[in-house]
């Protein structure tokens, strides 16, 4: 297969979610972009996932940095967070998470081959079910995981109907700005109620993710929700969300376990 060839499939799978997490987005774009390096690649692969700061961070810095450098980057940012949320994480602790997160996902995995004992309650995040691929990849190493319906987050936050109670939130992020995370729709609510209980909400992410400028949340098409949709109804399908940093006990990133403020003092 040719160069063109294997940048379109990338380009494809990148926008229908088929590759999912903002570091694995970032990791194939930049994969695709070494295929054919030039600024309308670039611009196309952009195109893509315009809310994503960390996949406009990486691309950018190619400019001053080599594949390698970048590559480094992300295996040392994702073994710092490891060893930070195993200090998070107590035996025995019950965690909420939504959606999938790769940067989570590998840092549970981590806490458990550490012997730390805990359970992770997780969404199906509809319309796409991501969770679903979070449920498989923590059941394979060992986790004990129970999968809610979305709708049902309240009850598994609040410890109702024979629930346990949630020690903490642990979730990741599409961006970072000044006064909010963005993260997949579903997050905002999950941890205001998880803020209103006083369960603590950490973010996990590379600090690439922090952006200072605004961007437009992504709507994707209504045919994810519902395909043949009748009598001219309506469809919204808001990809993200924003979780004000009031909710937000601190961001777990390669500079350290941090309250807001002090995360942004070092960005």
């Amino acid at each position: 297969m040719n160069k063109k060839k294997v940048f379109n499939q990338i380009a494809r799978d990148i926008k229908s979610v088929k590759i999912q997490g903002a570091k694995n987005v970032a990791k194939k774009a930049l994969e695709a972009y070494y295929l054919i390096p030039t600024k309308s690649s670039k611009k196309k692969l952009l195109s893509l996932r315009p809310t994503e700061p960390f996949l406009q961070n990486v691309l950018n810095s190619t400019e001053k940095l080599s594949k390698k450098q970048i590559l480094n980057h992300f295996e040392e940012s994702q073994d710092k967070i490891n060893k930070l949320v195993f200090k998070i994480i107590k035996n025995k602790d019950i965690i909420f998470t939504h959606c999938h997160s790769s940067t989570v996902v590998k840092a549970l995995i981590y806490s458990k081959k550490k012997k730390k004992k805990f359970e992770v309650y997780n969404t199906e995040t509809r319309p796409l079910f991501q969770g679903r691929k979070t449920s498989r990849e923590l059941k394979r190493a060992g986790i004990k995981v129970t999968q809610f319906v979305d709708s049902a987050a309240m009850i598994a936050l609040t410890h109702k109907q024979g629930t346990k109670k949630v020690k903490k939130v642990l979730i990741g992020a599409d961006a970072i700005f000044k006064d909010r995370v963005i993260n997949k729709v579903g997050s905002g609510m999950f941890s205001k109620i998880a803020y209103d209980n006083k369960i603590p909400v950490y973010v996990l992410a590379d600090s690439w993710k922090y952006s200072s400028k605004n961007l437009k949340l992504e709507q994707r098409s209504f045919r994810e929700v519902w395909k043949k949709v009748v009598l001219k109804i309506k469809i919204q399908n808001p990809a993200f969300e924003a979780v004000p940093r009031k909710y937000i006990k601190a961001i777990v990133s390669e500079l350290g376990i941090l309250k807001y403020f002090e995360f942004l003092k070092k960005k």
